[in-house]
């Protein structure tokens, strides 16, 4: 049986994981998402260290700035995010 962690701990626990992203597979950073969403605890800026779509850490994708629009290329799987800049 699963113990439920409360909400500073769970907070305490992602706060370690993104201290350390290097080499942390796409399983981990989905334990992670799930985590937060189950505690309801925003990842806020933490969500553009990783590729929305295949999951994997951002080492050196190739960054874009055009009219206040960044634009992340995942270096996997080649998808394009794109944030504002504020």
């Amino acid at each position: 049986m699963k113990k439920k962690l409360s909400k500073s701990e769970a907070k305490k626990e992602i706060e370690v994981f993104f201290s350390k992203l290097e080499n942390k597979t796409p399983k981990d950073i989905k334990k992670i998402k799930k985590l937060s969403a189950s505690c309801k605890i925003p990842l806020k800026d933490k969500r553009k260290l990783f590729c929305k779509k295949c999951l994997s850490v951002y080492n050196s994708p190739k960054i874009k700035i055009k009219d206040n629009i960044k634009r992340v290329e995942c270096e996997n799987c080649k998808y394009i995010t794109r944030y504002k800049i504020k």
